[in-house]
């Protein structure tokens, strides 16, 4: 998949192909101890899109998903990976999803809370990692318990303990790898939301651009690419978005 010359001269105003990278969900990104790189399924798809369009990438790199979103929608970045959200379609265009990701409650062992149901009472703080797709959802779903928001996602459960709150919400995975490290944790049974990790950039660069972009996810898909880079990059728990 090739796409023409004004695809590409809309996706890169400054020359490059700028891609927003968001270090604060490790299933779509992580940092690479030693060289500090970003590696992951988002930079695996940033970089095949920049070679689809035959132009340089660059990676601008973020420790939080509102961070990310923020430079797309400002136009400091040319495409990113998120989380489709309502609020954040205003000024982005989505592709279909290309992973799908869990969110899940976390407590405290002794906690008296046992199921998804008993998290939107008034006596309840929910720790959520500041503009994530959790924070997102969850201030329109909870109508009694009280909102916490950690600088970044992966500040959400020193958050949760530092400040003796009821609930932490988060990314499956994070949680459970940050409850390993904190004996008396527990993550309930059932998540209380499935998140649509898309492609998204500015509606300023024009419904061409925003349909190139969406068939290059669906190839990404169909071609098995997706699959094979959550497999090589070692992630369980998320699985491939059906095609469109």
């Amino acid at each position: 998949m090739n796409f023409d010359q004004s695809i590409a001269t809309a996706f890169t105003p400054t020359g490059k192909l700028r891609a927003s990278i968001n270090l604060g969900n490790p299933i779509l990104a992580n940092q690479d101890p030693t060289s500090g790189e970003p590696f992951g399924v988002s930079v695996d798809l940033a970089h095949a899109f920049a070679e689809r369009l035959s132009v340089e990438l660059e990676l601008v790199v973020f420790d939080a998903a509102g961070k990310s979103v923020e430079a797309v929608s400002d136009e400091r970045a040319d495409i990113g990976f998120f989380a489709v959200d309502p609020l954040r379609g205003q000024a982005l265009a989505f592709t279909a999803p290309y992973v799908l990701i869990e969110g899940f409650y976390l407590v405290r062992d002794g906690s008296p809370i046992t199921a998804n149901r008993d998290v939107d009472q008034p006596h309840n703080r929910v720790a959520v990692g500041k503009g994530s797709a959790y924070d997102l959802y969850l201030t329109r779903e909870l109508k009694a318990a009280q909102i916490v928001r950690a600088p970044t996602s992966p500040t959400v459960v020193q958050t949760f303990v530092e400040r003796n709150l009821e609930v932490a919400a988060g990314v499956k995975q994070q949680l459970e790898a940050d409850a390993r490290k904190s004996p008396g944790l527990r993550l309930l049974d059932e998540r209380f939301m499935v998140i649509q990790q898309a492609m998204g950039t500015p509606k300023t660069r024009g419904p061409e651009a925003a349909e190139a972009l969406r068939q290059f996810v669906e190839a990404m898909k169909e071609s098995g690419f997706v699959a094979a880079s959550l497999k090589r990059h070692g992630i369980a728990g998320a699985t491939v978005a059906p095609l469109a």
